[in-house]
């Protein structure tokens, strides 16, 4: 009872969100994450009222099992974008454009937020300036794909945008890894080599094997049944195993053993869709079963937002800093990148602003840089202002430029006409 009344109120005032946001023609992600907000403990939840919403934070993280499912699948279904005969003709830009506007980002935001330090030391200090920097390079995979969806966006941008998506991922651990290092030998005094190379090293390639072996299993189990419904449950039940297999961790010595969720699941999609013959229905059928799921992660990742941090000035500045600079550093990247790739003219100008969305692999991030103690709460403060703003705004933003790129097409008269008489041929048999 304590569960399940708090996650149908979450999915149906998120299913109702979006018929009342419907005028305005918003991404479903969007009124999600506002519904979100709206039942969370900083809203409706902050009566106390049972029933009425979500009335503190702790019971918002005790459904973190769904967001971290929920995750598992988007990763799956993003890995599923990599197969191998349209990777020959966009992989070579896929992999410059990924690696080159992630470092983009993470230079000019390192770069505005330094000026910052400069001018207020005791505001923001070295150490926290190269972590918000590292955080830049993470990209939301969940919203991006949320609104491909919703649209069914087709066309040359969103067959680059998943793949770069995707290795968004692997290139911010290593950047993350790489910067936190240098930060907590700032803060500790001390440098840990294993720390900044090895581990992200073996973290990565782990994932990646860890995925591919699950893939090439579902693949030969899958053999053993002639119902695709069958089928379709033993996938569901290997993204569930493996979005647990990825959340071990172990330590030999000095070197931590841990996988990325995101990347596992991205291997098992990406060996399942290029060896398994039916991989292209069965990735239909399980679109259909995670659809709410789905939304039930994106209320919950809006109850998740923080408002608190409106209330500090010095957060709302520095974070209005750290948005904007890796908004240009995300698109500028992305725009010589695409362009010295020789990607179309709609391409370049519009690929970048499809990066914008910032969500679970930041915070993620940020959780580990409470390491740094002290100077760690104004890291993940910053991060939860930026996110609250990215996962608002950065759907439309997403929606905008697949719109103008012609990969979201305008529904056709026959396709309205068609709905119209189906409505109205179910209305005159009510």
């Amino acid at each position: 009872m304590t569960i399940l009344l708090p996650v149908s109120i979450a999915l149906l005032t998120g299913l109702m969100m979006t018929r009342a946001f419907k005028p305005l023609r918003l991404p479903s992600v969007t009124a999600y994450l506002i519904a979100g907000v709206i039942i969370g403990p900083y809203c409706l939840g902050a009566l106390g009222v049972d029933g009425l919403g979500f009335t503190s934070l702790s019971q918002v993280e005790g459904l973190g099992a769904v967001s971290q499912i929920a995750l598992g699948f988007i990763a799956f279904s993003i890995g599923n974008e990599f197969r191998l005969k349209d990777l020959k003709q966009i992989g070579k830009q896929a992999f410059i454009i990924g690696i080159f506007q992630a470092l983009a980002a993470t230079l000019l935001v390192d770069l505005a937020l330094l000026v910052v330090h400069l001018i207020m030391p005791d505001k923001i200090s070295l150490a926290q300036v190269l972590t918000l920097g590292a955080i830049a390079t993470a990209t939301a995979p969940a919203a991006t794909l949320m609104v491909v969806r919703q649209y069914k966006a087709k066309g040359k941008l969103t067959n680059l945008l998943l793949p770069i998506v995707a290795l968004d991922d692997a290139v911010g651990l290593i950047v993350f890894a790489v910067s936190f290092g240098v930060a907590k030998t700032l803060v500790v005094g001390k440098l840990d080599i294993i720390s900044i190379l090895v581990n992200p090293f073996i973290e990565i390639i782990l994932s990646l094997l860890l995925g591919a072996i699950m893939g090439y299993i579902l693949t030969q189990l899958e053999k053993m049944f002639n119902s695709n419904t069958n089928r379709l449950n033993m996938t569901i039940a290997f993204v569930f195993m493996t979005v647990a297999l990825s959340t071990l961790k172990f330590e030999i010595g000095k070197v931590h053993i841990g996988f990325s969720s995101l990347l596992v699941c991205m291997m098992l999609g990406t060996v399942f869709c290029n060896i398994c013959p039916l991989s292209h229905d069965l990735m239909g059928a399980t679109d259909k079963w995670t659809s709410p799921l789905f939304a039930l992660f994106f209320v919950i990742s809006g109850a998740e937002l923080e408002l608190s941090v409106f209330t500090d000035a010095a957060i709302v500045g520095i974070g209005i800093v750290y948005i904007l600079f890796r908004c240009a550093g995300k698109y500028s990247g992305t725009f010589l990148s695409a362009k010295a790739t020789h990607c179309d003219s709609k391409t370049c100008k519009f690929l970048g602003i499809t990066l914008f969305p910032q969500a679970g692999v930041a915070l993620g991030m940020c959780a580990t840089a409470m390491q740094l103690g002290e100077q760690g709460v104004l890291i993940r403060n910053i991060t939860l202002f930026a996110v609250l703003i990215y996962e608002i705004l950065g759907p439309m933003f997403t929606k905008m430029a697949l719109t103008a790129s012609g990969d979201i097409q305008p529904m056709s008269d026959e396709v309205k006409n068609r709905r119209n008489n189906k409505l109205k041929e179910a209305s005159e048999k009510n």
